[in-house]
């Protein structure tokens, strides 16, 4: 039971993302020109996101991308169910640039060939922050190098996000330790 619980949740994952890619977006997907893959490579922690079955409940969520030998990139997903003290959940998979002249334009996959849309919408220059949409309206996420955002950072994301057609009122803020 134990192996199959993960196994489910990175299921969940890659099906709600790949199955939402077809839909329209009525939201501004202007991704930001340049993206130094080394640079945004290691640990982001998630601020505030979109609600989603396959992060239900979780705190703590951190996000550790990291190149692989075939070029890909490794994607490391885990959060604590039900609060910081919970149980640690763990997802694996993989991000690759479809596009290199695109690089802003991902595309992640947590179970087997089906990859949903990983668009870095926003980046801080000094790669602090990163705000993350899809090609439709049902993800979105705020992500900072540390556990905690500058209130008047995160203001100013929420306002961009508002701008580009975003429903911030489902954002949900993500307890960090």
């Amino acid at each position: 039971m134990k192996t199959i619980i993960p196994i489910i949740f990175t299921a969940l994952i890659s099906l709600t993302m790949s199955s939402q890619t077809s839909a329209q977006s009525t939201s501004d997907r202007t991704v930001v020109r340049e993206l130094d893959l080394n640079r945004y490579l290691g640990t982001w922690y998630e601020i505030a996101r979109f609600p989603h079955s396959f992060e239900k409940n979780l705190q703590g969520v951190t996000a550790t991308y990291s190149l692989r030998r075939d070029g890909k990139i490794k994607v490391l997903n885990q959060g604590f169910k039900g609060s910081l003290e919970g149980k640690l959940s763990t997802a694996v998979g993989k991000a690759k640039i479809p596009d290199p002249s695109q690089p802003s334009k991902l595309k992640v996959s947590f179970f087997l060939w089906f990859y949903g849309d990983y668009f870095v919408l926003e980046l801080d220059p000094d790669y602090k922050w990163a705000m993350i949409g899809s090609s439709t309206d049902n993800f979105f996420w705020i992500l900072s190098r540390t556990p905690k955002m500058d209130p008047a950072v995160y203001q100013m994301l929420l306002e961009n996000a508002k701008k580009r057609g975003y429903n911030i009122s489902r954002i949900q803020v993500v307890d960090q330790k």
